[in-house]
């Protein structure tokens, strides 16, 4: 990334970082345990990239940003909680995350169950206080609700998840059943985060629906890479064990169609990406934002 976009996503972490640890200020004694689980989980290393594409969007469609940094962390609040739960036992069980122990390893299962589901409802809490303190309207508030509830519920990353499940079990996976299962697991936070960014600056239909797109294949191109370096990286470098997915017997894009084709794929998802950027002014961070996500080593 070039150093003026490095930069400005720089500052977006900080914002963001601190935005997420004002959530969790406030520990009274009974809730204390689970709200230090949450607060491991939302500030341990991240790249933040759904509140940023949030963010940006926002200021691509002449937004305020800088006003909505509680709602596009609602975002990130929804993904960490799937993170938490996507590593219990009863799921991926995995030990580690993001260099780090998993939350229930941390803090034990119940705190770790009880933190992902405090994360899940917390960000309907956010957006309705901002539309209470006359920060966004109701029908801003109920657009946005409507979006992340929709992208985050049965019809999108827990359905996701579920499939993901299922799917160990079926007989004939193809590839169309792989699209399906990611365009939901991993799409479709990432369209939101998108379209929430559209929302909060009033952009119209047409541009939204561009921005939703956008969110798909970037959506998948991060999921290709992802299915990669499950192979080709290092504990080191990714924070958690590679080699899981093919240990716990899933179907992944590099296991459907090998690794240079998946890498094939993913460049010309990012392709399809990038050129629906060229129809947004000012785009020039998530230009390379894609770029970078498409290139990464962790």
């Amino acid at each position: 990334m070039q150093e003026i976009y490095e930069n400005q996503f720089t500052d977006y972490q900080e914002q963001i970082k601190t935005t997420l640890h004002s959530f969790t200020k406030m520990k009274r004694f009974y809730k204390k345990e689970v709200m230090q689980a949450m607060e491991y989980s939302i500030l341990s290393p991240g790249k933040r990239i759904r509140p940023i594409l949030a963010l940006e969007f926002c200021k691509m469609c002449g937004g305020d940003y800088k006003n909505y940094y509680d709602i596009a962390c609602c975002i990130e609040l929804i993904h960490c909680f799937s993170l938490i739960h996507d590593d219990l036992p009863c799921m991926d069980n995995d030990d580690y995350r993001r260099g780090m122990p998993s939350c229930h390893k941390k803090f034990g299962e119940a705190e770790a169950l009880l933190a992902g589901d405090a994360l899940n409802t917390l960000p309907f809490e956010i957006i309705s206080n901002a539309c209470k303190a006359g920060k966004i309207s109701a029908e801003t508030a109920v657009d946005l609700i409507g979006e992340l509830s929709n992208a985050a519920g049965i019809n999108g990353m827990i359905g996701g998840q579920a499939f993901d499940i299922y799917s160990v079990k079926m007989k004939h996976f193809n590839a169309q059943n792989l699209n399906l299962l990611q365009e939901l697991k991993t799409c479709r936070l990432l369209e939101a985060s998108c379209v929430m960014g559209c929302i909060l600056a009033d952009a119209d239909y047409e541009t939204t629906q561009y921005a939703r797109v956008f969110g798909k294949r970037l959506g998948y191109a991060f999921q290709i890479v992802d299915d990669i370096l499950d192979v080709e990286g290092s504990f080191e470098s990714l924070g958690k064990p590679i080699g899981s997915d093919q240990e716990k017997g899933k179907i992944t894009y590099v296991t459907m169609i090998g690794i240079e084709q998946a890498k094939d794929v993913a460049r010309h998802q990012t392709l399809e990406a990038l050129n629906i950027l060229e129809k947004f002014d000012n785009n020039e961070l998530l230009t390379d934002l894609t770029m970078d996500l498409l290139n990464r080593k962790k």
